[in-house]
């Protein structure tokens, strides 16, 4: 039996309560970011991780990147921030910037199997509001894998409909490109996806 998928307008008063009922139930929230509409769960809830790569058919190996609603939260995923990610951070966030950090290692391997995470706080107030009051989300796109990326609920529901437990409609989202991922673990940063924010860009606030 496929669950029944329910939409809920961002601006509706009970719409964070129920995202946080859902996650906290272990389910699934597709909602909008400042790229596309994203899926998530409760970043420390293991099994709940597994279930985004069921709803979305997506390969197991590929590591999830975690959005969280300040910088502060940051703090809540790794024990190893370097001086260049806080930089960064400050500079970038919120914004189209993942950092890789290393990973605490109480946050499940259906997030990441390596000793790494990307993090990132999206520039997007219904997602910051939920990320606030959630806590760190694994979140990725809401689509099924190899599928166009969602901008709006409608295109979330049309490929997710009885896969997921929530959809928060926030409108159209801008839609574009991947945020610029860049590597902070070494003493060398690697940018790994230029995005939106250049490698110039990155190189004038490092000095």
């Amino acid at each position: 039996m496929p669950m029944k998928t329910e939409v809920i307008p961002a601006g509706h008063s009970e719409a964070i309560k129920c995202a946080l009922e859902t996650l906290h139930k272990g389910g699934l929230v597709a909602f909008p970011t400042d790229t596309v509409y994203g899926l998530g769960a409760l970043a420390f809830d293991g099994q709940a991780v597994e279930s985004i790569y069921l709803a979305k058919d997506r390969p197991i190996e590929k590591a999830i990147p975690v959005l969280i609603g300040d910088i502060k939260d940051l703090e809540k995923l790794s024990d190893d921030i370097t001086d260049v990610a806080r930089k960064l951070a400050s500079r970038f966030w919120p914004g189209p910037l993942t950092v890789i950090v290393p990973k605490k290692p109480t946050l499940p391997e259906s997030v990441s199997a390596t000793y790494t995470v990307g993090v990132r706080v999206p520039d997007h107030s219904v997602a910051r509001e939920l990320l606030r009051v959630a806590g760190p989300m694994a979140v990725t796109s809401a689509n099924i894998s190899g599928q166009p990326s969602p901008s709006t609920a409608q295109e979330v529901l049309d490929q997710l409909n009885g896969r997921i437990e929530l959809i928060i409609d926030g409108g159209r989202t801008t839609g574009g490109i991947p945020s610029t991922l860049v590597d902070c673990t070494g003493s060398e940063i690697k940018v790994l996806r230029e995005g939106p924010i250049s490698l110039e860009q990155i190189l004038a606030v490092l000095g």
